[in-house]
């Protein structure tokens, strides 16, 4: 590891991209059908995370990647927002 780079980012690399996407699947499935403002704190946490995400890793990304990724993050956020309301 060199010393720029961050311990948690090294972390993430080692996760299963599996048990990464069953994880936020339920995240997102138990968002859904909590009550409405528990719902909607849970997405905005997963956004807020997603955000961190995608700006740490904005330089290696394709053109096309960001474009799609930045639809769907604005897309949760969005049902976040409607879940709170």
């Amino acid at each position: 590891m060199q010393r720029t780079q961050s311990p948690l980012l090294v972390r993430l690399a080692r996760v299963n991209p599996t048990s990464a996407f069953l994880a936020a699947l339920v995240l997102v499935l138990v968002a859904f059908f909590a009550p409405a403002p528990v719902g909607g704190v849970l997405l905005l946490a997963l956004a807020a995370a997603l955000v961190w995400l995608l700006a740490t890793t904005w330089p290696v990304q394709a053109p096309a990647g960001r474009v799609i990724r930045l639809l769907m993050l604005t897309v949760l956020i969005a049902v976040a927002l409607a879940k709170l309301l």
